[in-house]
């Protein structure tokens, strides 16, 4: 474990001191300084929420986002409600589909550069009107998990800053586009806010080079493709930077609201909110029962049926509210067929599904759409 000794403290941050470590980006046994290497005292869950204006954006280049929730086999409420968190698995997944349904290989650098950072989670709106660089990228490492299931480092060592992020629950290769994306928002934020044409030292990516220069041309300066990891290598006189978006009083009222955020993180969540959670992961094409919810929590069948027993409820029952719930949003989509909703509620057929409907509702799909339609004053194309 390295040794870290702070001597600042930028609300309520680590943000510099000397670090020691025998092995690091830098090579054996390196002096280095730690700009920000910050771990959330509770547990991160691993969920993504996916903002209206991601949508939007895959609309620009004709990409509808239902089909690439088809293309990723992912449930289509994810679209539908704003509510729903993908996993890093499904949201990694969201974004290989998208680079092989999109012909743009600067997909994720056209994506940070047309960012509207006032419109983004509070803690990229703290660091975007931090004081200078420096801060801006530390208030986003220290609070970058409650917007994402991972870590983001910062190391500087003489006239170098390396920036690295680990996803957490990771279990395969980060997407390029997302690569691309992410490291190109936090160069966006230093140019945006510094408002001046920053150009990093060196970027490293594993991915191997595409045709053309894209990323040199996006990033103005060298590109180490095929490198052992994903980093921003800046120059630390950089970081010195002021921003010329600085709002001190805005910073006060965001701070606030993020560390009482970062707070309530630790807040347990109940058993039935765990699983209806999880249900919604599960159910489009499958047919989860309680032991495969219970793995997924790590927990025995008899500890979690417990726990929701005592919560007054029952797994048939949450799994019934869970279907119920998404039918609706399901069928407030115009054209979705109903044999796509059956299976995407887990249903192995359409007469299943139609047997569990009439039982919830009194009446078929098909009459409870159109009554829905003609109520809400909406036509759409109803499936057989």
């Amino acid at each position: 474990m390295a040794h870290f000794a702070s001597d600042k403290d930028v609300s309520g941050a680590q943000q510099w001191g000397q670090w020691t470590e025998p092995d690091n980006e830098f090579g054996p046994r390196q002096q280095c300084f730690v700009l920000c290497e910050v771990r959330m005292s509770c547990s991160i869950p691993d969920r993504i929420k996916v903002p209206r204006r991601f949508w939007s954006w895959l609309q620009k280049y004709d990409l509808a986002p239902t089909a690439a929730l088809h293309h990723a086999h992912l449930p289509l409420v994810a679209y539908e409600d704003e509510t729903y968190l993908l996993t890093t698995p499904q949201f990694f997944a969201l974004w290989r589909s998208i680079g092989e349904m999109c012909p743009d290989p600067a997909f994720g650098l056209n994506f940070a550069s047309q960012v509207d950072f006032a419109a983004l989670p509070l803690a990229t709106l703290a660091s975007y009107h931090a004081r200078d660089y420096r801060d801006a990228l530390t208030r986003q490492a220290r609070f970058y998990q409650l917007c994402a299931p991972a870590e983001m480092r910062i190391l500087e060592r003489r006239d170098e800053c390396v920036i690295l992020k680990k996803w957490l629950y990771a279990i395969e290769e980060e997407p390029p586009l997302l690569v691309d994306a992410c490291m190109a928002i936090l160069v966006e934020l230093g140019r945006r806010g510094a408002q001046v044409p920053i150009r990093p030292k060196r970027i490293d990516l594993k991915q191997r080079r595409e045709r053309g220069s894209t990323h040199e041309a996006y990033f103005n300066c060298p590109v180490n493709f095929g490198a052992s990891r994903n980093a921003i290598v800046l120059h630390s006189e950089d970081l010195d930077r002021p921003f010329a978006t600085y709002n001190a009083e805005l910073l006060e009222m965001v701070q606030s609201a993020l560390e009482k955020k970062a707070r309530g993180c630790r807040e347990e969540t109940s058993a039935s909110e765990q699983v209806k959670w999880l249900l919604k992961q599960m159910l489009a094409g499958g047919r989860p029962d309680i032991t495969d919810v219970a793995r997924e929590l790590g927990l025995s069948v008899r500890t979690l049926q417990r726990r929701i027993v005592e919560e007054g409820t029952t797994f048939r029952d949450l799994l019934l509210a869970v279907r119920q719930e998404l039918v609706r949003k399901y069928f407030a989509q115009p054209g979705i067929q109903i044999n796509e909703v059956a299976f995407q509620l887990g249903y192995e057929d359409t007469n299943s599904f139609y047997r569990a409907f009439r039982n919830w509702e009194g009446t078929t799909p098909s009459q409870w759409r159109t009554d829905w339609e003609r109520d809400r004053g909406f036509q759409f194309v109803i499936g057989p």
